[in-house]
């Protein structure tokens, strides 16, 4: 059971508080795109074993969307932090490099 902490309230809860919402950080593409980057955008996502950025929304919370950085094989989590930034923020990056994962 993953618990993820809401950046926005700060709550501390299991999963089932929160909706998965997909892969993080997807540069979106809309009318007037090329074929192939529309549906790249529509149908392609990364599906690693090891670190994964993903949306979560505080479902019965807050209600607002956030992004979890996480493990997709250990389901440790690196940390949380606002669905309005286009990067990881330096914390949980060099978090991440200091516990040696991919």
């Amino acid at each position: 059971m993953l618990h993820l902490k809401c950046p926005h309230c700060g709550v501390l809860a299991e999963e089932t508080e929160f909706a998965a919402g997909g892969e993080a950080h997807i540069k979106r593409f809309g009318p007037g795109s090329e074929d192939g980057e529309f549906e790249g955008y529509l149908f392609y996502r990364k599906n690693p074993a090891g670190v994964h950025f993903e949306r979560w929304r505080h479902a019965f919370g807050c209600g607002k969307w956030f992004h979890a950085a996480r493990s997709t094989t250990t389901l440790e989590v690196y940390g949380t932090y606002p669905a309005d930034v286009y990067e990881p923020p330096k914390e949980i990056m060099d978090e991440i490099a200091r516990r040696g994962v991919n």
